[in-house]
């Protein structure tokens, strides 16, 4: 991504020195992957082992990190950095510390067997993320031309608008609002089922605002991955002028798979 990196630990601080956890992976030689820790200091990113998994960690102050835009962009850095590097990483939840590299292989070892089972599932799949925002006044328009009913009573309205009933409008409203939300249904499939083909498993998240009427997520084994960005590509153009796509990706599986610890095991925060 080329937007600037920062870290910004607003915190309430305990006492000394943590091990902040990122992802974990598969792998049994000790890695580093450069100064992009989280909190600003230019920690050193490196793993922590158990047998053939390692958990990708930098130190850190034990702090409590505030999700500010500037830390869960840190976190989300260390992790594009893994993807780029050909690792598969199963994400920790944001804020996941230890107080020791003793405590993080112990973690490790207490949860092998759940998260080899994670790992060998996730191995070679990443997330993309869809957005769908349509231009309601370029779709309202094509409604209006292809319903005949909405036409008419349209055409009415307009033209005799001294002798148009509270109800003739309300009729009109209701079945302008019922054909948007068709149409906006109808959209969300036809994309759904182009990109089934291309991916594994899809997700739906909350749509946010009035525009959106899609907001998706995409398992994608990395073999397909070109195939699925062509195929998002191809669809979106087929919508232009009424729909508009945001893509983001390759993502670690954020939306299928996290891993979350209950406060106890973490560093006493």
């Amino acid at each position: 991504m080329a937007e600037e990196r920062g870290t910004t630990a607003t915190a309430e601080p305990l006492t000394g020195e943590g091990v902040y956890v990122y992802s974990i992976v598969e792998s049994a030689e000790p890695r580093t992957f450069g100064r992009v820790g989280i909190g600003g200091r230019g920690d050193e990113v490196f793993t922590v082992h158990h047998r053939d998994l390692a958990a990708v960690v930098s130190k850190t102050p034990l702090v409590v990190y505030d999700p500010t835009r500037e830390n869960a962009l840190a976190h989300e850095h260390v992790n594009e950095v893994l993807i780029e590097a050909g690792f598969t990483p199963v994400p920790m939840s944001f804020g996941t510390l230890f107080k020791t590299e003793g405590d993080t292989s112990e973690f490790l070892k207490d949860t092998y067997d759940a998260l080899r089972d994670v790992l060998d599932k996730m191995k070679g799949k990443l997330e993309y993320g869809l957005k769908v925002n349509w231009e309601r006044d370029a779709v309202l328009k094509e409604i209006e031309e292809e319903n005949e009913e909405i036409s008419r009573l349209k055409a009415e309205l307009t033209t005799d608008q001294a002798r148009s009933t509270y109800f003739a409008r309300m009729q009109l409203g209701r079945l302008v609002e019922q054909a948007l939300v068709e149409r906006s249904d109808s959209y969300v499939r036809e994309i759904y089922a182009e990109l089934q083909d291309a991916a594994i498993a899809s997700r739906s998240n909350k749509v946010i605002g009035d525009k959106m009427i899609m907001n998706a997520a995409f398992l994608v084994a990395r073999e397909k991955a070109e195939a699925f960005d062509r195929q998002v590509q191809e669809i979106g153009k087929r919508y232009e002028g009424k729909l508009t796509f945001k893509y983001t990706g390759p993502w670690p599986p954020y939306n299928f798979v996290t891993i979350r610890l209950s406060l106890e095991r973490s560093a006493g925060v």
